[in-house]
C-alpha cells in the first residue's frame, strides 16, 4: 500500500508509506496553495514537491498531511486539527512517536503552535519560505491594496472574528519568536522574487533565538532541498 487516505472534521488526510519504514514520521503542512484531497493532495501535483516526497519516502519516512481546512493563516481550529491527525496516525501506525516537521509558508504559523501544544512530540521541524508573523504579513501586504484585502478576507474565515477585532489582536504579537532549544529548528529560504531580502531580515528579527542561520538557496538548486531535509532530521534521530 503506497497511501491511504482519511477523513476527520470534514478535512481528507493522507499518509504516504516508504519500502523499507525505518520508523520515523514527517508531518507535512503546507502553503497557501497546499489542499488534500481523498485521492490526491498539492505535494504528488507538483513536480518539485513530489521529488521531495519521493526522496523522504526512499530514505524510509512515513509521511502524513492533512487539509487543515485549507487558506487556514495558523489557526487555532487547524491547529487543533493538526494534533489531532498526528494522535490519530501515531495510534494506527508503527511510528516513532516524535516525529519532524516540514512546514512551508503559512505552514509555519501552524507549526509554531504545535510546539507550545505537543513540542515532547516534535523531533525537529524544517520551515521552508516560512511566514512566522502575521502581523509582519499584514504590515507588508499593506502595501498593496488588493492582496492586503485578499487577506484580511481570509483572515477573518479562517479566525472567525470581525476585522476590527483581529486587527487589533494581531497588533498585539511579539515582534520575537523563542523556540525551545530542545528542539531543532532549520529555516531554508528560496531566493526568488522581489520580497526575497526582506523576508531573509523579518527571519533574523523574528528568530533570534534561532542558534543556526537560514539555508539560502537559488532557483535553480530547488533539487538540493530534499538531501537538505534528510541530512537534517537524520542528525536528530540519535535518540529514540
Amino acid at each position: 500500500m503506497e497511501s491511504r487516505a482519511f477523513m476527520m472534521d470534514t478535512q481528507w488526510n493522507i499518509i504516504y508509506y516508504p519500502e523499507r519504514p525505518t520508523g520515523f514520521a514527517v508531518f507535512i503542512i503546507g502553503d497557501e496553495r497546499h489542499f488534500v484531497e481523498e485521492s490526491k493532495c498539492f505535494w504528488t501535483q507538483n513536480e518539485g514537491k513530489q521529488a521531495i516526497l519521493n526522496e523522504l519516502k526512499d530514505a524510509g519516512y512515513t509521511i502524513f498531511s492533512s487539509n487543515l481546512y485549507g487558506r487556514h493563516w495558523g489557526s487555532q481550529h487547524a491547529v487543533d486539527l493538526a494534533q489531532r491527525v498526528y494522535e490519530k496516525v501515531i495510534r494506527s501506525e508503527i511510528l516513532n512517536t516524535k516525529i519532524h516537521i516540514l512546514a512551508e509558508g503559512m505552514g509555519a504559523l501552524v507549526a509554531l503552535k504545535l510546539i507550545e501544544k505537543m513540542g515532547e512530540s516534535i523531533r525537529s521541524i524544517i520551515l521552508i519560505n516560512p511566514i512566522l508573523s502575521l502581523k509582519h504579513q499584514l504590515e507588508q501586504e499593506k502595501e498593496h491594496k488588493f492582496f492586503y484585502k485578499k487577506l484580511i478576507r481570509e483572515l477573518t474565515a479562517a479566525y472567525q472574528m470581525e476585522q476590527k477585532e483581529l486587527e487589533a489582536k494581531i497588533a498585539q504579537l511579539s515582534d520575537q519568536i523563542q523556540l525551545p532549544e530542545k528542539i531543532s529548528v532549520k529555516v531554508i529560504h528560496v531566493l526568488a522574487g522581489g520580497r526575497s531580502y526582506n523576508q531573509a531580515k523579518q527571519y533574523k528579527n523574528l528568530l533570534q533565538s534561532l542558534t543556526t542561520n537560514p539555508t539560502f538557496i537559488v532557483p535553480e538548486k530547488k533539487q538540493r532541498i530534499g538531501k537538505i531535509c534528510i541530512d537534517f532530521y537524520q542528525l536528530n534521530e540519535s535518540e529514540l
